[in-house]
Order: structure tokens, then sequence, then C-alpha cells
């Protein structure tokens, strides 16, 4: 509509490369402070300077004060990245900005709660249908500073996702950043959609009094939704479940600063596992002191699909050569340049007595449960977001277990394992911790990067066949020509691996 259009100052980019650069092309100084903003792109090697927005309808991002911080692209038709914002730059800060917070405050006096959606043409389809209070995250998890950002502002904040399973991976994650700052009068509420629906979707076919009753007949208040997953996790009928229950939830309770809720919970707590009040302070009591886990921007695996960070022409940057840093002594063993890079010195294991094994686990299962046992193994690698693909969904999985890590030194396993609770993922890496060797323990560390190794290169492999194939349909751009150029001449050593040089 006209109106939302006009009210959130969405725009156009036309197609071609240079429209902008064009516009600009008598003023140097102007030039510069648009690559600096991310709209103009300057090539490293050549110096050409081109359009990173093209053929997008463009939503501007605004700070608090209305002032535009940087932009949202969204292609109309199926290219990809489906959707391009703009890159970090001294104003803007993804994991800081919510994407309609500035209207929502704007067109709303009495402004009482929030929803938080997963995109911005969901804030805009709600918009549409007279529900202008919703905000949507920029292509990054839901973060402790969000929800600052928000209870600042209401009192009430309902998270509205899909009901698939990356929805509720995103939904738990939304419910940890949360938990640190619900002062009491604070409220926070989910709500999952119909599974293959998302707000857009569903507010036009059913229409804003139905999706309100929806929101007020099934959003469920975070404490219920928090002994929900818990429940489906740990399985407290048996007393093993209400152990492990405890164990995972008393810290995360022990994060709510309103005292009130804090003690209604622990006694939900104390009913569902039997335990009295004074054990579950001992379990608080028995975890180690860590900072609240802060999410990385850039890892956040359940938006993935809709690649909003990608940005494959322009935003490319070359891959580092993956090499081990040479440390250790003469008997340490070495690492040829084809190794996956990881930081620090080789580090040897006290051997655990193995059961007798009884099959052959997978390598990337493998990789997955050395690491929960020796998660200090995610503080060596580098670069690890460089080798996950989109439908390894293992692989994702490895990479979000090394970056909470890295992100957070002081997490033990149990705490990475609570990260996906209520979800398949959850329950393979519970499944994993849980097992025995079936590798000797001298070799874990040499499998575990092995494995990396072999999932970076067939990750360069797919980007390698995606290119050729883009290259016999149409022109490659200029960046993805340099991508080419680098993936080809990696990948010669690593098919010809007895070659001499003749």
């Amino acid at each position: 509509a006209g109106e939302i259009a006009r009210d959130f100052g969405l725009g156009f980019a036309p197609p071609g490369w240079d429209n902008l650069y064009k516009h600009l092309s008598s003023d140097s100084l102007q030039q510069k402070v648009m690559i600096d903003a991310g709209l103009l792109i300057e090539n490293a090697e050549t110096g050409k300077r081109y359009d990173r927005f093209r053929d997008r309808v463009m939503f501007p991002i605004r700070d608090s004060r209305g002032r535009v911080i940087a932009f949202g692209g969204r292609v109309l038709g199926d290219d990809k990245p489906k959707y391009l914002n703009s890159p970090e730059t001294p104003v803007f800060h993804k994991g800081q900005e919510l994407y309609g917070l500035f209207e929502a405050r704007k067109f709303n006096r009495n402004l009482d709660e929030i929803i938080v959606v997963e995109g911005y043409m969901d804030v805009i389809a709600l918009a549409q249908q007279g529900l202008r209070n919703a905000v949507a995250t920029l292509g990054t998890a839901t973060s402790e500073e969000h929800l600052k950002r928000l209870f600042r502002v209401v009192p009430n904040v309902l998270f509205c996702f899909d009901g698939d399973q990356a929805g509720r991976n995103a939904a738990w994650r939304a419910l940890e950043a949360t938990l640190s700052n619900l002062q009491d009068g604070r409220r926070a509420h989910f709500l999952f959609l119909p599974e293959g629906e998302d707000p857009d979707t569903l507010v036009r076919s059913e229409g804003t009094d139905a999706f309100k009753a929806r929101i007020n007949q099934h959003a469920q208040p975070l404490a219920d939704y928090f002994f929900e997953q818990l429940t489906k996790e740990s399985d407290p009928r048996s007393l093993e479940g209400k152990a492990h229950m405890a164990t995972l939830a008393a810290p995360l309770i022990d994060k709510v600063p309103g005292a009130n809720l804090r003690i209604l919970m622990r006694q939900r707590l104390t009913e569902i596992t039997g335990l009295t009040g004074e054990a579950v302070s001992q379990l608080v009591q028995s975890a180690p002191a860590e900072a609240p886990p802060s999410y990385d921007p850039y890892v956040d695996y359940d938006a993935m699909p809709d690649f909003a960070d990608y940005q494959p022409q322009g935003g490319y940057e070359p891959q580092q050569e993956w090499t081990q840093k040479k440390t250790g002594g003469p008997n340490q063993k070495k690492w040829d340049n084809k190794s996956w890079g990881k930081k620090g010195k080789r580090q040897d294991f006290e051997p655990r007595t193995p059961r007798v094994p009884t099959a052959v686990e997978p390598p990337m299962q493998a990789a997955l449960r050395t690491l929960l046992h020796h998660p200090e193994l995610a503080e060596k690698v580098e670069n690890a977001s460089h080798f996950a693909a989109e439908d390894q969904s293992n692989a994702q999985l490895l990479v979000a277990l090394i970056e909470a890590r890295q992100k957070n030194p002081n997490l033990r396993s149990l705490q990475l394992i609570a990260r996906w609770h209520g979800t398949e993922q959850g329950r393979l890496l519970r499944a994993l911790a849980e097992k025995e060797w079936l590798i000797e323990a001298d070799n874990l560390e040499q499998q575990f990067f092995d494995t990396i190794t072999s999932l970076s290169a067939r990750q360069r492999e797919r980007s390698l066949e995606h290119l050729i194939s883009k290259a016999r349909q149409t022109e490659l751009s200029a960046e993805e020509k340099i991508q080419l150029r680098e993936l080809l001449n990696r990948n010669v050593p690593a098919q010809t691996p007895t070659s001499t040089g003749a």
C-alpha cells in the first residue's frame, strides 16, 4: 500500500551496476563516503567501483532518532541472496538494531507490546493489516542487546516465529537472551505459527482480527514455554531425567533478575523434579561463573536459508589458506598445508577405558562428540564459518558449537547442549555425549581436524561447481570471476596430490 511504503520509506534500486556510481561520478569524496557506508563497493585489485544494491526493493533501516543508518534489499524474483543488508559500519551494527522499531514508536503513542518477527516483509505485512507494532532482527539471532532496547520501550514482548524447526531454534535463543532482561513487571510470550506459514501469509489469509485472536489463544508465557521445552528434552518421569532437567534449568533460572519471577520459576522446578529449594540453589552455585551467552551475528544458522548476511558480489572475501601454525618440539606431529588451520599447540588427552565398539561412527558425529568431550579444541579452530554448506545440518551444528565455545570459553559440554533444547540437534548432541569412544584417545585431535579439513574441501568443491555451472549459462560478475579463479587455483594441488609440478 502507498501509505505503508511512504511511512517505511520503501524504495527501489534499479537493475544495473552503476546507477548510484554514475550519480556520484563527479564527486570522488562523496563516492568515498558511499564506500564507507557500504552503498558502493570498490574492487581491491582493479579499483573499480560499483553499486552494492541492484534490482532490489529497498528498506531503509533507521536508528532510534529516525536517521537512516543502513539499508536492506530484497530481490523480486528467485535470485540469491534473497535479502542483502548493508555491511557493518561505524554507525550500523546488525546485532543491535531492529527493523521497524522507530516506526512502531512513531505510529503508536501508547505502545504497550512489540511483536518480534523474522523478516522485513513480515513487519510490512503486519503494518498493512493495521498491526504497526512489529519489528525484525537484521538476519541475526535475537540478542540481549535487542531485548534491552525493546524493554526500554515496552513492558511486553511477543516473539512470533515459524512453527518449523528453524523457528523453534530461534525461539529458544530468543528465550535465553530474554531471561537476563526479565525484571519484575516485564513479560515475554511465544507464538508459533502453523507449519508452512509465516506472519506475512497468515495475516493475509485469515485477517487482522483472527490473527489477534490467535495471539490471545495460543501465545505461551515465557515460563510455560521454558518448562515445556525442558520437559521434552529431559523426560522428568525418571530420576535421571529429573536430575538432568534440574542441572540444565537451575543456572538459566538464576539469570532472571526479577526476584518474584525467579522465585516462582524455582518453585515450579522443585515441583517437577522433587528437589528442595536448597538443592536447586546448590546447583546454581556449582555452575562456573560465566558471561551471559552472546551469539555472533554472523553465525546465525537458523537464518542461513534466507542468506540474510551472504554477500557474494562485492562482499566476497577470498578464503584464507588453512594452515597449521608451527608450534611444539621436534616430536610434535606436523600438519601439511592442506590441513585445517588451528590455534595453539597439540594437546594429548588422558586415554579413557573404552567399551567394546559396536559400530563404526560417521566422521561428522565423531567430530561432534570429540568437541563435546573436549570443548577446548574449539579454541584451536580458525575460520569455522567457511566450511558448513546450507544443506549440511550436522556441519552447521559443529560450526555453531565451535563459535559458541569461542565466544564463551567457560562453557561446559552440558551448557553447550542446553542451547539446542527441544530440538533434534539437542537430542543428537545428548546421545553423542553419552556414547563411549570408538577410536583411540590419542587419535581424537587428529581425526577431529581431519574431518574439518574434509568438510572445507567439499565446501570449496560445491562453490566451484556452482560457479562453473553458472558460467555456462550467463556471464559471471567480476567478483565471481575472481572467486572462480581462486577456487580453481586452490583445487589444483588437491586434485593432483602426487604431482611434482612438472
